[in-house]
């Protein structure tokens, strides 16, 4: 079986392209920063930068979506390969094929940024719960609050 799941930030904003023909289809490269869970010399923190190309339509996503520092979760497969340069060099190369990607903080928490609007209290054009209260409104630890007086509703004790 071959599968990888990765988190980390993107080094740079993705590098994309599309093939020619018919229908062109969107390749986005990019370089994930993946901090290495032990460090055996015990020096600073340690990252490895790994190489991801994703086809299609996880291609515009990255493209449209993607800058560089934000944190995202990735699953994919490994794929090596090899090529000559035009140096007449065989060149090894490993990267992930990205098969799903996605946020792994909200923007706020990561700084900014111009592309993904993540963490929003948009509740569907009201503010009202099915019961006709007012819905709870996230604090700024970002759970919920219970509103007071509504422990009779819950399945629980």
């Amino acid at each position: 079986m071959n599968k990888v799941i990765l988190m980390g930030r993107l080094t740079r904003d993705p590098e994309v392209r599309y093939s020619q023909g018919e229908s062109p289809l969107a390749i986005a490269r990019y370089t994930l920063a993946v901090d290495r869970r032990f460090n055996r010399n015990g020096d600073d923190a340690t990252a490895d930068f790994i190489n991801c190309v994703a086809f299609g339509r996880s291609g515009e996503f990255a493209e449209r979506y993607f800058r560089k520092g934000i944190k995202i979760a990735v699953t994919g497969r490994i794929q090596t390969g090899s090529y000559t340069n035009k140096d007449g060099v065989k060149v090894y190369t490993t990267e992930v094929v990205v098969e799903d990607q996605e946020f792994a903080e909200s923007k706020n928490s990561s700084g900014g940024g111009d592309g993904y609007a993540g963490g929003s209290n948009y509740s569907g054009g009201n503010n009202y719960s099915g019961s006709g209260r007012p819905a709870p409104m996230a604090a700024g630890d970002g759970f919920m609050n219970i509103p007071d007086g509504i422990d009779e509703e819950l399945p629980f004790n």
